[in-house]
């Protein structure tokens, strides 16, 4: 919905449930739709030493920092996207 007319919507990652698009708006707006898996190989160590050079800072995603016994409540809050859950780090030595 928030896409211009004519514009290109890519869609990047793993997904495994069902999508839901406004197909109507899809097509009133002649969009186009990419898909496909994000080449973490590829980008991997460029993003990760440009962060280390501060650079780039990603903890703005991080959401929940738990333990790893804490791992299985924080999966399914990431699942369900419940309390504003986007990103869990995981401290194995918490």
């Amino acid at each position: 919905m928030a896409c211009r007319p004519g514009g290109i919507i890519a869609m990047r990652g793993v997904f495994i449930n069902k999508v839901s698009t406004p197909m109507g708006a899809v097509v009133a707006k002649a969009l186009t739709i990419k898909t496909g898996q994000t080449h973490m190989q590829k980008y991997l160590a460029p993003l990760l030493q440009r962060i280390a050079e501060g650079e780039i800072d990603p903890s703005f995603i991080i959401t929940d920092r738990v333990s790893l016994e804490e791992g299985p409540d924080a999966y399914k809050r990431f699942r369900d996207k419940t309390n504003g859950c986007i990103k869990v780090i995981l401290k194995p030595n918490d």
